[in-house]
């Protein structure tokens, strides 16, 4: 259910083109709108939009810069991608000030720490919350039927959006009840959870040291996942730090198992636990019990991984998670921590 920034222009756009239609024969709109994909995809500056819309097209532009050419850039690439997302944020907030994904992606760069984000994103959360709700309801009062459900819900995701941010950077910060409150808050917005914030929340409370709240989320995933129940990546993380917390090494090596027999890859990506920097429009989409999933899940997870000093510099758990990982597949952790080696002598 991840936030898909290309889908979203698409169906913007699709919403204000078929209300153009309206307007006319009903035949000729059918006819019409048969051929809106080859226009969106071959001349979408000719389709009718809005300031909004244009801005957000180039929210999207900057998403896929910033997000996923940017973390596999070189060292000479990488200013160039930098300068040319905050150029294309700047020239959509020029379009459209309000346009709330454009401000939060924007403040990464121009906020001097985490902590500053962080009270950035909550000092401006209600705002959001409110200029989202108003364009719910105008979209509600303009539309009806399947139309009116989608742009109700197109209106309230940059809201939705920040508060992931707001959750994530809460987290990140050591701000462990802020977080699981955040994460709270979204959850109730938006029951589907879109964001993914049942992850930020595991998480959390494993940070909190509150089994009782992960078991209940554990619990919950029957409504808030119905497709998918609590066996990914940061719930078993999650739990499998609780256990190692408590010195139950039996049941935190029975959660590691149960992640290399869920993912492809997996121990040597328990192995490297390499940290990605975080999407900037949402949480980076893939594939559900992927190596890609369980890579993101273990970057997110160095705020459990590297609780405590330790000789190698990982932290605690996350020296005893390559260990005990290495040990169930040992050529896989030789594979993993020669391919870090170039990696690391670059740093």
């Amino acid at each position: 259910m991840a936030h898909n920034p290309q889908r979203e222009d698409y169906q913007r756009l699709g919403l204000r083109f078929a209300r153009e239609l309206d307007q006319g024969d009903p035949a000729a709109a059918t006819r019409a709108f048969a051929s809106f994909g080859r226009r969106f995809a071959q001349n979408r500056d000719a389709l009718p939009q809005s300031d909004a819309d244009r801005a957000f097209h180039l929210v999207v532009l900057a998403s896929e810069v910033v997000d996923y050419q940017l973390p596999f850039a070189t060292d000479e690439q990488a200013p160039g991608l930098i300068q040319r997302g905050k150029d294309l944020l700047d020239e959509a907030l020029s379009l459209d000030p309000s346009c709330h994904d454009a401000v939060r992606m924007r403040s990464s760069s121009q906020t001097p720490s985490i902590d500053e984000r962080y009270r950035f994103l909550l000092e401006r959360v209600d705002d959001v919350r409110a200029s989202c709700e108003q364009a719910r309801e105008e979209a509600g009062a303009e539309l009806d039927g399947e139309r009116r459900a989608l742009a109700q819900d197109i209106a309230m995701r940059p809201y939705w959006r920040w508060m992931a941010s707001l959750a994530e950077e809460a987290l990140i910060c050591g701000r462990n009840l802020a977080a699981a409150d955040a994460a709270e808050r979204l959850l109730a917005a938006d029951p589907r959870d879109t964001s993914d914030a049942r992850f930020t929340l595991s998480y959390a409370l494993a940070k909190l040291e509150d089994e009782r709240g992960l078991a209940e989320l554990e619990r919950r995933y029957a409504e808030i996942s119905p497709l998918r129940g609590p066996d990914d990546a940061w719930i078993l993380l999650a739990h499998l730090a609780l256990a190692h917390k408590r010195c139950d090494f039996r049941g935190a090596r029975a959660q590691l198992r149960r992640i290399v027999e869920l993912y492809p890859g997996a121990v040597g990506t328990l192995v490297r636990q390499s940290e990605l920097p975080d999407g900037e429009f949402a949480r980076l989409r893939v594939a559900p019990y992927s190596e890609d999933e369980l890579v993101l899940a273990v970057s997110e997870g160095v705020v459990l991984l590297q609780e405590g000093n330790d000789r190698s510099g990982r932290g605690v758990l996350g020296s005893w998670v390559a260990r005990e990982a290495a040990l169930l597949d040992p050529a896989a952790a030789r594979e993993a921590a020669s391919a870090a080696q170039p990696e690391e002598a670059q740093r």
